[in-house]
């Protein structure tokens, strides 16, 4: 047992949220997530009404991802610079003001998509300083629990948004559609800068003194020149890719195999399984325990999709999509060493880089395992899909393992795990 798990027990959601700062960003991320998905899909309907073209239609649905990995990677080093508060506000409204814009219905086809890939551009920079937010008012096993929450209830908000987006989108149009949104994007705003005091930047990075985009970049080398950190964030970015590109292909699945209206089901089936292992690592498991479980719950994002090869009975398939989506909790195993690595003045801007690069893979993975589909059967790319993240996870096995293998004391006596350059245990004394 490492000095972390005899120091250390499992915090219960309620030590998290004890903490109001932390109440602040989950409340706005609680509204801002089921807004996102229905300014997604009001917007695919409203361009496919518009042009009638499939291609289109699905463009835009995927659109918003893409461009997310050169804004986190440009402007990422934002939320290292920026007051926390002014920043979410300015992001929530951003996003806000350009969903009613869209709510009008007077902009055409091209210019909603302009306007919807520079909100994804910033969309980053979001996510980085809301996350390092959390990493900063929590610590320990509170983190750890507050990560699980936040997780868990993004993706039961995401969920909240499938199952109601498409009867907003019926009962009231892609208009009434984007004003719901944008008014859930407001909202966000106004409870973050009602609820969550104007915190201090808390330190300069060495890139201070360089203008946005190079510091950014000069950020963006020295997290990767650490290969420690550059593996954690390989390891965030690729598999999801491969799980979104199983997901995407269900609807074609579901529609060969039995009907289109069995699609619904396993398209939410990844999303629970994602919340039910987000509360069990992060409720249940003891910090040895997550230990262990990196390496199997890396390996469960693939395994269960190898079994499309064959013709499944639909509850089966049913299960195996939400053993997946179980599997995807393997992140939050690597929360805490995530955090220790990175240098305190680049945490919001590692944070960026995580959430942009894993957006962008899962933007581009649907048309790759699409690709596939065409030459082969859907079952046989969901398959390929799991072959590929089983082949990462056992490539990059013995790499975990080593990442998450020992423990140095922090200053001021936190046990902390060190890697492969740091062997002993060393104590000093509070900074």
């Amino acid at each position: 047992m490492s000095a972390t798990d005899a120091g250390e027990r499992t915090a219960s959601y309620r030590d998290a949220l004890a903490e109001p700062r932390f109440r602040a960003v989950l409340g706005a991320q609680t509204l801002a997530v089921p807004a996102d998905t229905l300014r997604t899909l009001a917007l695919s309907v409203s361009v496919y009404r518009a042009t009638d073209s499939p291609l289109l239609g699905a463009l835009a649905y995927g659109l918003p991802f893409v461009p997310q990995l050169v804004g986190g990677s440009l402007l990422g080093v934002l939320a290292d610079r920026v007051r926390p508060r002014r920043l979410i506000v300015a992001g929530y409204a951003v996003d806000g003001v350009v969903t009613l814009v869209l709510a009008a219905g007077r902009t055409p086809v091209w210019g909603s998509l302009v306007l919807v890939v520079a909100v994804a551009f910033v969309t980053p920079v979001l996510i980085g300083v809301s996350s390092r937010v959390v990493a900063r008012v929590l610590d320990g096993e509170r983190y750890v629990a507050g990560r699980s929450l936040s997780l868990t209830t993004a993706s039961l908000a995401q969920l909240l948004g499938l199952a109601a987006g498409g009867g907003v989108v019926a009962a009231l149009g892609p208009g009434g559609a984007f004003l719901v949104a944008g008014v859930l994007h407001l909202a966000a705003g106004l409870w973050v800068r009602v609820r969550l005091p104007d915190l201090l930047v808390p330190g300069a990075a060495p890139t201070e003194r360089s203008g946005t985009v190079r510091g950014a970049w000069e950020g963006t080398r020295r997290l990767f020149r650490d290969s420690r950190i550059r593996t954690l964030i390989t390891l965030y970015w690729v598999p999801p890719a491969f799980v979104t590109g199983a997901e995407s292909l269900v609807v074609p699945y579901a529609t060969d195999r039995w009907s289109p209206g069995r699609a619904g089901l396993l398209l939410a089936a990844v999303p629970a399984g994602v919340s039910v292992g987000m509360v069990l690592v992060g409720r249940c498991a003891t910090p040895a325990a997550r230990d262990r479980l990196a390496v199997p719950l890396l390996l469960l994002t693939g395994t269960p999709l190898l079994p499309y090869w064959l013709p499944l009975p639909y509850a089966l398939a049913l299960a195996l999509y939400g053993l997946c989506g179980i599997g995807m909790a393997y992140a939050l195993c690597l929360q805490s060493r995530f955090r220790e690595l990175v240098p305190a003045e680049n945490l919001g801007q590692a944070f960026s880089l995580v959430a942009s690069g894993t957006m962008t893979a899962q933007g581009l993975s649907p048309p790759v395992f699409g690709t596939v589909a065409e030459f082969l059967s859907t079952g046989s790319a969901i398959g390929l899909a799991g072959v590929a993240a089983v082949l990462f996870a056992a490539l990059r096995a013995s790499r975990v393992r080593a990442l998450l293998a020992r423990a140095v004391v922090r200053p001021g006596g936190t046990p902390q795990r060190s890697g492969a350059r740091r062997p002993t245990i060393r104590r000093q004394g509070r900074q």
